[in-house]
């Protein structure tokens, strides 16, 4: 039973981590986004060579991308860490398992037939 409970605990960490990572991705995003809007605004009113605005504008580009892999990498590894924790759980609880996949599947199907 406490294996169960650790699994449980494993998802449910796994589930926070990854909407902390998707927030923040998302909060990043959000800067850079604006970050480039500003840079559009100040290059369209300012004389300076485009090409000073540009490496700006390709820099934030650059880190929104890194950002970006290293949300992909962490979602991957929580990812692979949830399904091994489902994999010892339905290793263990066999029948549990059949049962909750039946009942899923009885659920699935009469919201699925009721439209």
């Amino acid at each position: 039973m406490d294996q169960i409970q650790q699994n449980g605990k494993d998802v449910a960490d796994n589930q926070a981590a990854s909407a902390a990572a998707r927030d923040r991705l998302m909060n990043e995003l959000k800067h850079a986004i604006g970050e480039a809007e500003d840079w559009l605004k100040d290059a369209a009113k300012d004389p300076t060579p485009a090409s000073e605005n540009r490496a700006r504008f390709d820099d934030t580009l650059r880190t929104a991308r890194t950002d970006l892999r290293k949300l992909e990498d962490s979602l991957i590894a929580r990812s692979r860490g949830a399904a091994a924790s489902a994999n010892v759980y339905v290793r263990d609880n066999p029948w549990k398992s059949v049962g909750l996949g039946a009942a899923l599947g009885v659920v699935v199907g009469l919201l699925v037939a009721r439209k």
